[in-house]
């Protein structure tokens, strides 16, 4: 049974894999090569945990407690020497994450289990240095931002992990109720990414083509297809409306759909214009400077909500 986490990163999804993990009670070591994260990163676990217990998710009293849980290395082999399970969140780069890994494998007890929260490199490359018994003990787990709110995590077996280790991890991730979706093939971008891309390809179609307005076309989304989808997945949609009936509505409508198979022109426009979204103040909406913070906090309390519903279903 694994106990000891360790995370590689306290950047935006390291601090969030890190938290989930000491809500739950477990011993985290987090690392960072830059001691300036680290300074400012249980302030910020702080604010998002403080977040929760004012949605009645957890009691403000756990607080403490968890963020306790944590402790902060600057020094890799340290951080992990004794972990049972260890996960980067280092930048994509190749042959960053060979080097890690290589370096892993050097520090860790042969039974550590590895992992990336990569979704775009291949698990192959990544484990291309370390030994061949580490192999059986490597995986791709990928989490999705925000990580300590989010559910989804996508875990690789590609036949290189026995099914009792890929079994060992799967019930830690139950154990901190997050939703694993075992993943059998090393595709790029894994499940989740490549059903966003899909709807984020005809969604900035439609705009470029001037079908809607933005906000219309975000509550079209919001309050029809995303509505079932907080609930119900695609293939039981299906299901429901009738497979002869979603044969129809394909054979009338993909042949008029977006097939582009790179990004869309408008957004690429808006990128080079600094357009950036909330980060800039403007992306397909304007957000005031002066609110962003807020705007920020009611965007998580949207999801903390959001998740609070979702496990009275599962």
């Amino acid at each position: 049974m694994i106990n000891k986490v360790a995370i590689l990163g306290a950047g935006t999804m390291g601090h969030g894999i890190a938290e989930s993990f000491a809500m739950y009670g477990y011993d985290v070591n987090l690392y960072d090569i830059n001691a300036k994260a680290l300074d400012k990163v249980k302030a910020h676990i702080e604010q998002e945990l403080t977040m929760l217990s004012e949605e009645a998710f957890l009691k403000s009293e756990e607080i403490p407690a968890i963020i306790n849980r944590i402790k902060l290395f600057t020094d890799l082999q340290q951080a992990v020497e004794d972990r049972e399970y260890v996960i980067e969140s280092a930048p994509e780069n190749m042959e960053l994450k060979q080097r890690l890994f290589k370096q892993l494998d050097e520090f860790c007890p042969p039974d550590t289990i590895l992992a990336s929260n990569t979704s775009s490199l291949p698990l192959s490359g990544m484990m291309a240095l370390v030994s061949e018994e580490r192999k059986k003990r490597m995986m791709v787990n990928h989490m999705f931002n925000p990580a300590h709110l989010i559910p989804l995590v996508e875990l690789s077996y590609f036949g290189n992990m026995p099914e009792e280790i890929y079994k060992e991890v799967e019930s830690l991730y139950l154990s901190i109720r997050k939703q694993p979706v075992r993943v059998s093939k090393d595709v790029p971008g894994l499940v989740a990414n490549r059903i966003m891309q899909g709807v984020a390809r005809e969604v900035f179609s439609l705009i470029e083509q001037g079908v809607a307005e933005a906000s219309d076309i975000d509550k079209a989304l919001k309050f029809g297809p995303a509505f079932r989808y907080a609930t119900t997945g695609q293939l039981e949609v299906t299901d429901f409306g009738g497979l002869d009936i979603w044969c129809i509505v394909g054979d009338n409508l993909l042949k008029v759909m977006d097939n582009s198979q790179s990004a869309n022109k408008l957004l690429r426009q808006k990128v080079l214009e600094g357009k950036l979204g909330v980060k800039s103040g403007e992306g397909f909406f304007k957000y005031d400077p002066d609110k962003v913070s807020e705007i920020r906090k009611n965007f998580m309390k949207k999801l903390i909500r959001q998740l609070k519903v979702s496990q009275s279903y599962v």
